[in-house]
């Protein structure tokens, strides 16, 4: 069984997983972020790690605007076009020309809401202050992204592993501000990537903060759900957050667990103690993107370990 075997095979109803595919992303130094530094970069890591998604970082963060100080301001915003994407588009094209025929390659999207504190950490506040001139700044964000979704698709990409933030615990008092204010503009992009891409991971992302529950995001599109498993309720399973979603789980592992700090044995136990407790369809990973420093051979280990466990 091939990596993309192994890995499209998550997607096949009423069959029985017979391996386990496993992948761990990290970003890697500045001077990896451009041309054929970052592909030669990205090919080098998934090769010694062996692991069987080649995800694409996404490292085009949008520009900060200090002249954006009040809600009024984020209308005046610009809508970046292809040419802002150019230089991440080219990593994105020669890796799929590359890697395609052995895994599945996948870009990364940041969601509008990222987007746009990147651009204004005041987007929050103006977000709350006055919804509706904040969101002009989040149809202006969704339109740029957009294009990048396109141009990814063309490119040949299997899918993206798309992020959504903005609905965690301390965010707001009430849900409804993201529901009503930040999911719809997630959905937008990620109902054009689920009609055209085999192989989606909706990643509900935690790094910021934890959440109360998933409820606002059962309806998500993504073939595979990817997050956290503490929830300010307390903590869940990879078979509960499966089950809840209706799709296969990736995860399993802590970012800042045994692949980071522990021994070639803490690794395989964690692992092992991961696919023991694993639903169906299952893919071992982290919660998010592991810390920069974290050494590849640990990574190596987990991937290793999650290949070699016999499922019975």
């Amino acid at each position: 069984m091939n990596k993309r075997e192994r890995v499209l095979g998550l997607l096949d109803k009423g069959t029985t997983q017979k391996s386990i595919p496993a992948a761990f992303f990290i970003h890697f130094d500045p001077k990896f972020h451009r041309g054929d530094a970052a592909v030669q970069k990205h090919l080098e890591y998934f090769e010694y790690t062996d692991m069987d998604v080649l995800k694409v970082q996404y490292e085009n963060v949008f520009p900060t605007l200090p002249e954006i100080t009040n809600p009024q301001d984020w209308e005046k915003i610009p809508c970046y076009g292809k040419e802002f994407y150019e230089e991440q588009l080219y990593v994105v094209e020669q890796l799929v020309k590359s890697s395609k025929r052995d895994a599945v390659v996948m870009a990364t999207l940041y969601s509008p809401f990222m987007c746009a504190v990147h651009t204004s950490k005041r987007f929050t506040p103006h977000l709350l202050e006055n919804p509706e001139a904040a969101r002009k700044g989040l149809e202006i964000i969704s339109e740029s992204l957009m294009t990048f979704v396109k141009e990814c698709i063309k490119l040949g990409v299997d899918g993206f592993y798309h992020s959504t933030e903005g609905g965690g615990r301390n965010n707001y008092d009430d849900i409804s501000v993201f529901i009503e204010n930040i999911k719809p503009y997630d959905l937008v992009l990620m109902k054009e990537i689920e009609k055209n891409c085999e192989f989606n991971v909706l990643h509900v992302c935690d790094y910021q903060d934890i959440y109360v529950d998933y409820e606002p995001y059962l309806d998500y599109p993504g073939h595979v759900i990817s997050c956290g498993l503490e929830l300010d309720k307390g903590g869940m399973s990879g078979k509960d957050v499966s089950a809840l979603f209706n799709r296969p789980f990736m995860g399993g592992l802590l970012r800042k667990g045994a692949i980071l700090n522990g021994t070639e044995q803490e690794i395989i136990d964690d692992v092992r103690r991961a696919c023991d407790a694993r639903p169906d369809k299952f893919m071992l990973a982290a919660d998010c993107t592991v810390p920069a420093e974290v050494n590849w051979d640990n990574l190596k280990t987990a991937v290793s370990a999650a290949h070699e466990y016999q499922i019975s």
